[in-house]
């Protein structure tokens, strides 16, 4: 990154908005759940943030800078990304906001395996002690065959390994895509994928809950912008530990506004997570494409 661009503390304030975004969005879309269903709320937030995004779109250079070549490429990102954003907002509704945080967070591990099986790249000394730290930290928070496993855990771990899934397919589109024409047909795409489940399940949202979708749609929108603007203005190196703020951010929000307790259990399985992620990030410093890609993940 040229040093003439280079600003931490603008960087700095761009992540305090990614993970305020990222922290309200999941006090926000709990809250709306318990009016409606997830498939509406998705619906709503592609919708709204489609409006939302304009000016961005607007900045761009318009419809025209949004044309793309590799509409396959992005039905299958988007078709995958759906199912991956389906499984976070349910499992928001069944365990801890910090569990569904904790969890997402092993989207790197799985992503590094991924990465190995279908773009070829090397699982070093370095990937596979942090493949194996992530591993032992789920291991730790999920608890297979000590107690009963929740279901809402399997689903955010799910949803994380869709999200790897996502991340690698967004790789290919960064080449020839921006992160505002990435965006856009996340919005356009999951809005055609959601419309039908969304129907089946509509019920119209009252006064109460419209505040909440509201938020959901902005912060799910502009909280990429975010994490984009940061990786612009300093180094993943920098950028990326700042993230894993969410975790105890996130049990703190969960303590404030439900009284949500947090275990020993989930806490040293955070830890074994969190340090797979420095661990694989201290590897080496993503290129380019690859902080895009970071900040197109979700």
């Amino acid at each position: 990154m040229p040093a003439a661009t280079s600003s931490p503390r603008k960087a700095i304030v761009w992540m305090a908005g990614w993970l305020t975004a990222m922290i309200v969005i999941a006090v926000a879309g709990r809250e709306a759940t318990r009016t409606l269903h997830v498939f509406q709320i998705m619906e709503l937030r592609s919708v709204l943030g489609f409006a939302m995004l304009w000016p961005l779109v607007h900045a761009s250079g318009g419809l025209a800078a949004m044309r793309t070549r590799r509409i396959g490429s992005h039905i299958a990102r988007n078709t995958v990304h759906y199912g991956a954003q389906f499984g976070w907002f349910l499992a928001l509704t069944l365990i801890p906001i910090a569990q569904v945080v904790a969890i997402e967070f092993t989207m790197p591990v799985w992503t590094a395996l991924l990465a190995v099986a279908f773009l070829g790249e090397r699982l070093g000394p370095a990937r596979i002690a942090a493949v194996a730290l992530g591993l032992v930290g789920v291991a730790v928070i999920v608890r297979p065959g000590i107690e009963h496993v929740d279901p809402g855990q399997l689903i955010a771990l799910a949803a994380a390994f869709g999200f790897a899934i996502s991340i690698i397919l967004v790789k290919s589109l960064t080449t020839t895509e921006s992160v505002v024409a990435i965006i856009f047909w996340m919005l356009v795409i999951q809005s055609a994928i959601g419309l039908v489940p969304a129907l089946l399940v509509w019920r119209t949202p009252g006064a109460g809950v419209w505040p909440w979708i509201l938020v959901i749609a902005l912060c799910g929108t502009y909280s990429h912008f975010c994490m984009a603007k940061a990786l612009t203005l300093a180094d993943a190196m920098m950028i990326v530990p700042m993230d894993f703020l969410r975790v105890p951010l996130s049990a703190l929000a969960g303590w404030l506004v439900y009284g949500e307790r947090i275990d020993l259990f989930t806490v040293v399985g955070a830890g074994l997570i969190l340090a797979a992620n420095l661990l694989n990030l201290r590897r080496s410093t993503p290129a380019p494409d690859d902080d895009t890609r970071m900040a197109t993940s979700r």
